[in-house]
């Protein structure tokens, strides 16, 4: 249980940021666009040439949020299970930090390119402004693996 609920508030910590962003006018990801491809991956289909041009799936933006947090969760997991059951009781923020710079992995090399915007957004405009910005999007990621480690060692007995 304790996974699950530090995977959804680092999820919470990550979608805080991207608010923040884009409130100051940066463009963030479209849950949509990745319930989209859930959708389509469920039927079959892994790579699109562009996932904004694809067919939409019924209760997309639902999948993309349900996906999203399922993610954040995956994440917890493999923190735990790089850094150890220990870590739960005594959260560091270097395993955190680093399990969360590692994700970036899943936007950069799974997500962009079966989405058509290329490995590591070398399709877009501006890749390598893209590529920084979600490194910076996963360390608040594993910011947030922390600092709900320290919540949940607070509140459990």
């Amino acid at each position: 249980m304790e996974i699950i609920i530090i995977g959804i508030g680092a999820t919470i910590v990550f979608d805080m940021w991207l608010m923040l962003l884009k409130r100051m006018g940066v463009k963030t990801m479209n849950m949509a666009f990745i319930g989209r491809w859930a959708g389509h991956l469920a039927q079959g289909r892994f790579a699109h040439e562009s996932i904004a041009a694809s067919p939409a799936v019924g209760g997309e933006q639902a999948l993309g949020w349900l996906v999203h947090y399922a993610t954040g969760i995956a994440f917890a997991a493999a923190l735990v299970a790089v850094a150890g059951n220990g870590w739960l009781h005594a959260p560091s923020i270097g395993p955190a930090l680093a399990v969360g710079i590692a994700t970036v992995g899943a936007p950069l090399f799974v997500m962009q390119p079966s989405m058509g915007l290329g490995v590591a957004s070398s399709k877009t405009p501006a890749p390598l402004k893209n590529c920084l910005r979600s490194l910076a999007n996963h360390a608040v990621f594993g910011l947030g693996l922390y600092l709900s480690a320290l919540i949940v060692k607070g509140i459990a007995p």
